[in-house]
């Protein structure tokens, strides 16, 4: 007992003092009265893999994990996903993303070819016709829109942050506040966060959005509060049908191992080089 009391408060110290050093080291990047000029040109020169091998170093402790043992993944069985939504309406509330329906960490998107026509008409949760027709803030649904017309094919993608092994975002950003875990996660530290959107920018998979509100960049996680628990993403849980997977690669008798070497799985956009750790499963090519 006395021993996790002295652990905790040895946290809680090491906590306090890496936030306070990330508060002087923003302070020192944005005022060149406290910190001179010269400074923040040092700053601003550094590599963004020293900037964010920094941010990594921060990561506080936490207690019975072990980074190094895992290599986290995602699977998307696009041949199960049946549209309902819950999975974007338990993100929201796992994670306080704003019930709006503009600002999503996760969403899902219908791809639907009508007879006659080579390229597929693409919607989401986000689309004006789908909102209305959802009826209540944080409640989304997809309006029947194409009940009097001839489908020739038709699926839903349910799409999230990557998770890149070779992530841009992280490239980009100017003071580590985007970096990559160990265990393969990329993370937001929002104290670091300048809201220069670089970031955005730069993501190929539009998987990042900008709260106005608070001033910084936001993601999906994979739920990392919830995994480093022994717990599944929240999205994950609540899927009715299975059409997400995720677990550690590092483990051959892991769901997501054996979704992977069991199915022809796909990424999106392979050919930007960032490595993406999202696989698919029952997509075609109108999905990018």
């Amino acid at each position: 007992m006395q021993q996790n009391e002295q652990l905790e408060n040895q946290q809680e110290e090491q906590l306090e003092k890496q936030q306070k050093e990330r508060r002087d080291f923003l302070s020192c990047l944005g005022g060149a009265l406290a910190c001179g000029a010269a400074t923040v040109v040092a700053s601003a020169a550094a590599s963004p893999a020293a900037v964010a091998a920094t941010a990594v170093g921060a990561v506080p402790p936490i207690p019975n994990f072990d980074w190094s043992k895992h290599q986290w993944a995602f699977g998307v069985d696009a041949e199960r996903c049946i549209g309902c939504l819950h999975c974007v309406e338990a993100c929201k509330r796992e994670n306080n993303v704003a019930p709006d329906a503009h600002h999503f960490r996760t969403w899902v998107e219908r791809y639907v070819t009508l007879e006659g026509e080579e390229k597929a008409r693409i919607d989401s949760q986000a689309d004006p016709v789908n909102i209305e027709a959802s009826g209540a803030e944080g409640q989304y649904r997809f309006a029947n829109r194409y009940k009097d017309a001839k489908v020739e094919k038709a699926f839903f993608v349910p799409k999230l942050c990557n998770h890149c092994t070779h992530p841009a975002c992280v490239q980009v950003c100017p003071t580590g506040a985007t970096y990559k875990t160990e265990d393969g996660a990329v993370l937001i530290d929002h104290t670091y966060c300048i809201g220069c959107q670089y970031c955005v920018q730069a993501c190929p998979y539009g998987a990042r959005f900008f709260n106005e509100e608070k001033g910084v960049t936001d993601k999906c996680t994979w739920c990392y509060h919830r995994i480093t628990k022994g717990l599944q993403p929240a999205c994950v849980e609540v899927c009715p049908v299975s059409a997400r997977i995720f677990g550690d690669r590092n483990d051959k008798q892991s769901v997501i191992s054996q979704f992977i070497q069991n199915h022809r799985v796909q990424v999106l956009r392979p050919e930007t080089g960032n490595a993406p750790n999202v696989f698919y499963v029952g997509i075609d090519k109108d999905v990018s």
